[in-house]
């Protein structure tokens, strides 16, 4: 009896051993957080740090908003403690898979009521993604940098919510990161008031969240830096200047030569502000968008 009693205790220890180190694995597993688009894995990377696990694997040659994962990407989304969406019509996709919706956040929910509506938006073809059509709302949220700040917010707050042991170091990383979003901010409104007389041609139209905040005059057209606009394309963007008098035109990314060409016979002076949705090869959200501000105020 004795014996069988002695094997028990030993079988209760162990079991409680295997228990106790699981919930240790679990308790120190990281949190895997995955984003829709570059600028919400920045943010979250800035203030989660080492504390999390960020994952980004849209590919470097597509606009994120138009992506759709593959059956192993969306494993990789659905497998995630935190899936952070932009909110404002961005990724459609999500609308179409199954994905747990409790670990949905989205990022944009305390400023929707000012998403701004997007009107008279034809299809066109936009790089690999193929065709497709901006309708809805306007989704480049954070080029508003004020609605930037609110979307990091809420990834802090998701993160102490999960992680409420490191809730001093999560609010002094995320301080951090608001102080330079802040930065970008007053000195994208000295732009605003620089430019406050002028006329821009936008040569996409995803630039109304920072025609709004910073009372920028901007008119788009659907040009591609790396795909020579059509007769027709060219035929819309003389129409718009004649009924203007912008000097001045917006793009993503530096046009190709053959455009640039066409370009100085329009006199149009090409600024470079590329949204950042996608991660970029060398730099970073923040010294992107310094770039950008530094782009502007070259040509003022």
């Amino acid at each position: 009896m004795n014996r069988i009693i002695a094997v028990l205790i030993v079988l209760v220890l162990f079991s409680c051993g295997k228990q106790k180190s699981k919930e240790v694995n679990e308790n120190e597993r990281k949190l895997k957080v995955i984003s829709v688009n570059y600028p919400l894995f920045y943010f979250a990377d800035r203030i989660g740090g080492d504390m999390i696990e960020m994952q980004f694997i849209i590919p470097d040659d597509v606009d994120p908003a138009y992506w759709t994962p593959d059956e192993e990407a969306l494993t990789l989304y659905q497998n995630a403690d935190i899936i952070l969406s932009n909110g404002a019509d961005y990724a459609k996709w999500m609308e179409n898979v199954s994905l747990p919706s409790s670990r949905i956040v989205n990022t944009s929910s305390s400023f929707s009521d000012s998403f701004i509506p997007l009107k008279n938006i034809a299809s066109h073809n936009h790089g690999p993604e193929g065709e497709h059509e901006h309708n809805g709302f306007a989704f480049t949220t954070w080029l508003d940098f004020q609605n930037a700040i609110k979307q990091a917010e809420t990834i802090k707050n998701i993160l102490i919510k999960k992680i409420p042991s490191e809730e001093k170091l999560l609010n002094e990383n995320f301080e951090s990161l608001k102080s330079d979003l802040q930065m970008l901010h007053k000195e994208m409104m000295n732009c605003g008031l620089e430019l406050k007389e002028y006329e821009v041609v936008g040569s996409h139209p995803v630039y109304q969240y920072l025609s709004k905040a910073y009372d920028l005059n901007i008119k788009s057209v659907h040009f591609e830096p790396d795909v020579l606009p059509s007769k027709e394309q060219w035929k819309n963007l003389d129409q718009l200047l004649t009924e203007s008098s912008s000097n001045l035109m917006l793009w993503e990314n530096s046009p190709i030569p053959d455009i640039k060409n066409e370009l100085v016979i329009r006199n149009l002076k090409i600024i470079v502000f590329n949204p950042c949705a996608n991660k970029p090869i060398e730099e970073d959200f923040l010294s992107v968008m310094k770039n950008n501000i530094s782009n502007f105020k070259n040509e003022l």
